[in-house]
């Protein structure tokens, strides 16, 4: 069973864009950091009130991309039954490009470039899974950027979840209000597939993420994308493969659907 997967965010297009461009030819071409906090409440299986500080990085270099998370997550003096009244959960999404490697321009219908796509869930507790498969860059109008990636998933240890298929789009959208802009970005992962074995049931899923903020910093006249506020909104069906018609899933008091919102505040650096 996983047991934890945390909401993030997956601006990388955006926050790419912020950070200065290295001379062409050197191995980091652009970088870029972020701190965002995040309040909300009506949360599932975890304790009902979340506070979350999240670090991210994002980079693009010679042969690829990297993405990174880390959540500090406080439930706000409640327990929760396994970690306690606080805990983290981390990924690191690099990507190896076809089209980088190669010096190839890689390019079909809407594709832009083809990668090999890799993740490592880490955490508090019995949740570390590796993710690997094919990744794709699209080019659909308006967007900032499009990634599709395809994962099987392998997870650490006898826990179910072995040998699943991941669907992970994941994109932003920006649109000009007034004197500054609205980001709309976001991804969501969809677990096709079911498996047990002795210890459980991992169970199909979807979680869906997106983001909406508002470039405060450039409507302010302090700087554009350096500060932006706005709401999350955390769809999970079956949340950590969990069954809300199983017999776990019929002892977790409100189900394992989780359908909420959180204030966001975050800064870029």
């Amino acid at each position: 069973m996983q047991l934890r997967y945390l909401p993030h965010s997956l601006a990388i297009a955006a926050t790419s864009l912020a950070a200065a461009p290295a001379t062409a030819g050197d191995l980091l071409h652009w970088q870029s950091n972020s701190l965002t906090y995040l309040y909300g409440q009506s949360y599932t299986i975890n304790p009902n009130v979340q506070q979350t500080l999240t670090f991210e990085h994002a980079d693009g270099w010679k042969y690829g991309d990297n993405f990174f998370f880390l959540d500090k997550i406080f439930y706000n003096g409640e327990e929760d039954a396994l970690v306690g009244n606080n805990t983290y959960y981390g990924e690191f999404q690099p990507r190896l490009s076809l089209g980088k490697i190669f010096d190839q321009k890689i390019q079909f219908g809407p594709v832009t470039d083809v990668l090999l796509a890799m993740t490592y869930e880490f955490g508090e507790g019995d949740v570390e899974s590796y993710l690997i498969g094919p990744g794709f860059d699209l080019a659909i109008p308006g967007f900032d950027f499009f990634q599709l990636n395809f994962y099987n998933r392998t997870t650490d240890g006898s826990r179910p979840g072995d040998n699943v298929w991941q669907i992970t789009p994941a994109w932003s959208y920006t649109i000009p209000v007034g004197d500054s802009n609205v980001v709309i970005d976001g991804f969501m992962d969809w677990v096709v597939d079911n498996d047990e074995n002795s210890r459980g049931t991992y169970h199909a899923n979807l979680h869906f993420n997106p983001q909406i903020k508002y470039d405060l910093g450039k409507a302010m006249g302090w700087g554009e994308k350096q500060l932006y506020v706005g709401i999350e909104y955390d769809y999970w069906k079956d949340k950590y493969g969990i069954d809300d018609d199983s017999f776990l899933g019929d002892q977790i008091l409100g189900g394992t659907d989780q359908n909420t919102f959180s204030w966001i505040v975050k800064v870029v650096f």
